[in-house]
Formats: structure tokens, C-alpha cells, sequence
């Protein structure tokens, strides 16, 4: 079976090798530093998922997302935030965000919501 593809887009060089190290093994990780880099590379990408911060410099997170859903993108996506108040629900739901998760993260809760993503949820959509 092929390796499903995540893009981790985090201008905090901790959280994206953190992000890498314990995602690598299962998934193919890419990382991206902001924005900009992230809708560069691969907007014309076959990703399965994008997780991001919300606060990011330059364009933020929800306008990046805006962006990757205009381009086609239909996949999930997580976004994660230590400032959970700069977004509203109405927004999350607009772009279809799957997850929403508050810095400092708690690991298991995200890497099971990951999991469930790529892999559950869509074994019971083939399962109807």
C-alpha cells in the first residue's frame, strides 16, 4: 500500500521535525516553513493531508487553505493554534477544516486524529 502524503506547514523549526519524526515511519511528510513555500511546492501535489498553524507570517493559515481549496485540493486538513481565538467555527467549516487543535498538542489525540483521517474514515465511507 502507498504511503499516504502530508504536508506539516510550521514556522517553528521544533514543530516541524517534531511533526516529521513521529509521522515519517507511517506517511510521507514534507515540511514547509510558511505559506508561501507550502502553496509553492505543492499546490499541483497529490497530498492526502495538510496540517497547519493558523498564525504563520505572510499569508496565515485559513487564507492558505482558502488558497489550496481554490487550486483543487480536496483533501483533510488540520490546523493547530496556540491563539484559538483568531479563527471562528463558520471559518473552519467554510473550508472544510477536519480537526482543529490548541498548542501546547497533545501528541496521541493528534496523531489518532491523523490516523482516523487517512485511514478509518475512509475505510467506513468504502464500507457503505
Amino acid at each position: 500500500m502507498l504511503k499516504k502524503r502530508i504536508v506539516v506547514v510550521d514556522d517553528d523549526d521544533s514543530i516541524r521535525k517534531t511533526f516529521f519524526m513521529i509521522l515519517h515511519e507511517n506517511y510521507h511528510v514534507y515540511l514547509a516553513k510558511n505559506s508561501h513555500e507550502a502553496l509553492q511546492r505543492f499546490t499541483n501535489t497529490k497530498i492526502d493531508l495538510i496540517i497547519s498553524d493558523l498564525k504563520l507570517p505572510g499569508i496565515d493559515g485559513i487564507e492558505m487553505i482558502s488558497l489550496f481549496r481554490k487550486a483543487g485540493y480536496p483533501g483533510e486538513v488540520i490546523m493547530i493554534s496556540a491563539y484559538p481565538d483568531l479563527v471562528t467555527s463558520e471559518e473552519l467549516k467554510r473550508l472544510s477544516i477536519s480537526r482543529f487543535f490548541v498548542k501546547p498538542l497533545d501528541l496521541n489525540a493528534l496523531t489518532q486524529s491523523i490516523d482516523y483521517l487517512l485511514h478509518s474514515k475512509n475505510e467506513n465511507l468504502e464500507r457503505v
